[in-house]
């Protein structure tokens, strides 16, 4: 037994039809074309200030910076490449809205709900409408709306795949595969640059230390960039303990009378490390718990990390401190895919 749509019940009030107004650019020509070189402006507006974007990145120290009221100092780059992407993305989404506010149709549709199965003649009818809606939003014969917008659209990416560089160094140039590390360069402990006597250095000790020549290095290159990869902590361990190095020979080992001195650097996503269990040698990640043993050659032994914290080679100089007896052999740092 079916049931039939109930009949409207004449007591109720019904909502009152209103007149369509039509907009200037529906009887006037001259208005309508005035509309369609307003959107194609704001359009063309959005590539210009796309492409700038790019420009400002590509041709601006990176260093350089500007005054701002309230903030101070801040990067140029941050503030004129997010002005002119920021704005461009804007005009797109302004020329969309004034497209449809001006040029496409205004009509008030009504559709009754219909089972959400559709039938074959459905569909027709769906394709017929979409076809009509295609045609009505004017993209097809208005060619200089549809390529502006084009033109936009296919800009719009561009300063995404130019911001890929601030990933970090392309893995090719080699800038990850060496440190400031070179062979007599002094350990020093971190902040302080004191250097360290192999005498000071207790068993279960752990200091956190950089060579001796970072703050030249950092003074002369304005960045951070020899410290993050140069950053290493020393421990001391029971000579006994000691299972495996990455390297060395009997007469030359990389460590001194029991002290080792590994990357800080998680070599899983490049997390600082320094929380070290004396008794089991392990040094704990604690961003994603990688788990290394620095008394079997750093390897892992827990969690997603999929390679061994690199081992800085050290011995003594003349007056008892600790120094590197070169740079590290393996990249230090987070893992890709030309490293796993």
């Amino acid at each position: 037994m079916t049931q039939d749509h109930p009949a409207i019940d004449p007591s109720r009030p019904q909502a009152a039809e209103v007149a369509h107004e039509w907009r200037a650019a529906d009887l006037d020509p001259v208005a309508e074309r005035r509309a369609e070189r307003q959107v194609a402006g704001l359009f063309g507006a959005a590539t210009l200030l796309i492409l700038a974007s790019v420009l400002i990145y590509g041709f601006t120290d990176y260093n350089a910076t500007v005054g701002v009221p309230l903030l101070g100092d801040v990067n140029v780059i941050n503030v004129f490449m997010g002005l002119t992407f920021g704005l461009g993305v804007f005009c797109i989404g302004a020329g969309a809205i004034h497209w449809a506010k001006k040029l496409m149709p205004d009509v008030e549709v009504v559709e009754d709900r219909h089972p959400l199965t559709s039938d074959e003649e459905a569909r027709a009818a769906f394709a017929e409408t979409f076809a009509a809606g295609v045609a009505d939003s004017g993209i097809l014969k208005r060619g200089i709306l549809r390529r502006s917008l084009l033109g936009a659209m296919a800009l719009f990416p561009l300063p995404l795949i130019v911001l890929l560089r601030d990933l970090g160094p392309a893995p090719t140039h080699g800038q990850l595969n060496h440190t400031i590390w070179r062979a007599g360069t002094r350990l020093v402990t971190d902040v302080t640059y004191l250097p360290i006597k192999a005498a000071d250095v207790p068993v279960g000790g752990l200091v956190n230390a950089v060579p001796e020549n970072l703050p030249q290095v950092e003074e002369q290159d304005g960045t951070l960039n020899a410290r993050a990869k140069s950053v290493i902590i020393v421990v001391r361990l029971n000579e006994r303990d000691i299972i495996a190095q990455q390297g060395g020979t009997p007469s030359a080992p990389w460590d001194y009378q029991g002290i080792l001195a590994y990357s800080k650097v998680c070599t899983h996503v490049g997390c600082p490390i320094s929380l070290y269990e004396q008794r089991t040698h392990h040094l704990l990640c604690p961003c994603h718990q990688s788990t290394f043993d620095l008394a079997d050659a750093g390897k892992v032994v827990f969690g997603p990390a999929a390679r061994n914290m690199p081992q800085l080679p050290i011995t003594v100089d003349a007056e008892g401190y600790l120094i590197a007896r070169s740079d590290f052999q393996q990249p230090v740092g987070p893992s890709f895919w030309e490293r796993a």
